[in-house]
């Protein structure tokens, strides 16, 4: 069974989507789904082919991804709040022949990095200015060319999603093919240990395997529920939130295309009435400093919350049970398996854990010799089940240090109970998560270093006040007489202009000299333990 066919098998009438002031039942996602098929024949693509989102959570990109993998094509969600060379790196990486984009950013897309869209030979844009013509008013079909004689990148066919649904109009629906159990179905980007993106090569078959494991165990659907996620549908843990669960039960996503401010969340809980609600810890952490501030957060439509992304401070967790009477279920997954393989369970919360592992999944711990560690020593935590992904896109390497003999290696560090309950204790690498998305210090280390007046930089993960994790930078100046005020200030503004906000370091400490190994590496490790102690 393809993706097609296993969400419309759901009450036609039944009410799909909420976006904004649309709401869209099964049957009209399915005839605007079968639109997007024809588009995607009309555009000659074939099995196998990589076809990009760069679009809002939105009805349009869940036609889109479904219509991309049932035909036997390949899906490459990227994440809208990348930086543009981020993106153009993706398109590069996956080889993508086809993207839908938002109009407001194809301009930008398009004449970033013209180098790495050499694959690049359509793009068709979402106009979402309802009755109004496209900024530039292109004719539909126009070459887009890139003004740069050096690059001489080959023409992209330019046109509008409206345009090629006319032209398809009245044309026969396509039939979805039958799919192989391994044929690769989309590819879900994340950074790794370099913070260079990866690409997860998932199937069809791992979505239905997350909907019959963390769905059916923790989340107990419903088709009266209605489901909202802060994180969005490029990431794996925004996918299974507002995609799959709840259109393969039959349910109600809520999708909203503004950025997930605690203002745009409240309304949508007023406004909406979700059932459940997803997100990650700094995210549940905003909406407690709005609930405090005397803007009341109307929690009373919510039977569940999730969290993941990084640890749930277990405070936290506790205070929003308090103040809402909701427990929040915190729980770990990773975009190697798509959703999450621990959770906690309603009604058996240990606050400050990831949970039990769920059914349908194995888990180990293994020192650094790769033995496994005995009772509750702290081990590296190795995870299997059938919603792994298969590689990654084009990573050999990478792809043989992570998925071994049907186990994948998280990079997580952890420890069980004696009541099978497993507490997070960190990265086994350098790289951490802030607002449950990864940090490279490497990358952070590389903007700082930008300053004329820092000799050398590292990066390292700490917490805050509210114990959440943050990016902490370890500073040496040049002048050891400078004044570090005035320094600390014009590098928090460096960041800021080159670095997404969970990557901006929080704190900043002035130190006379770094600790390396022989080799010159620095020990961020010692760093990180001067912060503990």
């Amino acid at each position: 069974m393809n993706l097609f066919e296993a969400i419309f098998i759901n009450e036609p009438s039944a009410s799909a989507i909420h976006f904004n002031s649309r709401q869209l039942t099964y049957r009209q996602l399915r005839a605007e789904t079968l639109e997007f098929a024809a588009v995607l024949r009309y555009l000659n693509i074939a099995r196998g082919d990589r076809v990009a989102l760069l679009l809002h959570d939105s009805p349009e990109f869940v036609e889109a991804f479904v219509a991309i993998c049932s035909l036997g094509a390949i899906a490459v969600p990227i994440n809208m709040a990348l930086k543009t060379d981020d993106q153009c790196s993706i398109l590069h990486n996956s080889g993508a022949c086809l993207a839908f984009i938002e109009d407001s950013t194809r301009t930008t897309l398009l004449t970033h990095a013209p180098e790495k869209l050499q694959t690049l030979r359509d793009v068709v844009f979402v106009d979402r200015k309802e009755g109004q013509a496209s900024a530039d008013n292109e004719t539909p079909g126009d070459h887009f060319l890139i003004i740069d004689e050096r690059l001489k990148n080959p023409p992209v066919t330019l046109n509008s999603l409206d345009y090629l649904l006319g032209r398809i109009s009245g044309t026969t629906p396509p039939e979805f093919p039958e799919t192989g159990p391994n044929d690769p179905a989309f590819i879900l980007y994340t950074s790794g240990s370099t913070g260079e993106p990866k690409g997860a090569v998932h199937r069809q078959s791992d979505i239905f395997y997350t909907n019959q494991t963390f769905c059916r165990e923790v989340l107990r659907l419903t088709q009266a529920d209605r489901l909202f996620s802060s994180s969005r549908l490029p990431f794996a843990y925004g996918l299974g939130n507002s995609f799959s669960f709840p259109l393969l039960n039959g349910a109600t996503t809520i999708l909203c295309s503004e950025k997930p401010s605690p203002e745009i969340i409240s309304r949508i809980f007023a406004e909406e009435r979700p059932t459940i609600f997803f997100g990650v810890p700094v995210v549940y952490n905003l909406l407690l400093e709005h609930h405090r501030s005397g803007k009341k957060l109307d929690c009373s439509s919510l039977r569940l919350c999730i969290s993941a992304g990084e640890a749930l401070p277990a405070h936290l967790g506790e205070e929003w049970e308090r103040q809402f009477g909701v427990q929040v279920l915190d729980g770990i997954g990773s975009t190697e398996m798509l959703h999450m393989f621990m959770s906690n369970l309603e009604g058996e919360v240990r606050y400050g854990s990831s949970g039990r592992l769920l059914k349908g999944y194995g888990a180990r711990l293994l020192d650094e010799q790769g033995q496994r560690v005995a009772g509750s020593a702290e081990g590296n935590l190795w995870i299997k089940g059938n919603s792994a992904a298969l590689c990654y896109w084009e990573r050999p390497d990478a792809t043989e240090s992570t998925f071994v003999d049907g186990w994948v290696r998280t990079g997580d560090l952890y420890h069980r109970d004696a009541d099978g309950y497993w507490f997070h204790m960190g990265r086994s690498d350098d790289c951490f998560k802030s607002s449950g998305q990864w940090v490279s210090p490497v990358e952070v280390e590389g903007v700082l270093l930008r300053h004329a007046s820092v000799a050398r930089a590292a990066v390292v993960e700490d917490f805050d006040s509210d114990r959440l994790p943050c990016a902490c930078a370890f500073v040496v100046k040049q002048d050891v007489e400078s004044d570090s005020g005035q320094l600390e200030e014009e590098l928090r503004k460096l960041a800021a202009a080159s670095l997404p906000r969970f990557k901006q370091p929080r704190n900043y400490r002035f130190v006379p000299e770094l600790p390396y190994t022989a080799t010159g590496k620095i020990q961020r490790f010692k760093l990180r333990r001067e912060l503990r102690t």
